[in-house]
């Protein structure tokens, strides 16, 4: 813990009050986390900011595939041979 930062609290909060009354305008707003649970206000600082984006869907067209043109004598290695990363999360889905 910062033992001087604590005596200093009141400055500290005054400073930022001044910064905002000269910086905080409606074309460049400030905005204040509530964070006494930093779990809720993590979340609520991302919900903030996503709700700040413009959202359109986006969704792409069906891509519809071609078949795929046949093997013409390539043979896969065998599995076995292969460095695979642990499968941790495969019962999420």
């Amino acid at each position: 813990m910062d033992l001087e930062s604590r005596k200093r609290w009141v400055e500290y909060s005054h400073a930022k009050d001044e910064m905002f009354a000269h910086t905080d305008i409606k074309q460049a707003p400030w905005y204040v986390v509530n964070s006494d649970i930093k779990k809720h206000a993590r979340l609520d600082c991302i919900s903030h900011l996503l709700s700040q984006v413009p959202y359109e869907d986006v969704t792409p067209a069906e891509i519809v595939l071609d078949e795929r043109p046949p093997q013409k004598g390539y043979v896969r290695p065998p599995l076995g041979d292969q460095n695979f990363v642990p499968e941790i999360h495969k019962d999420f889905l």
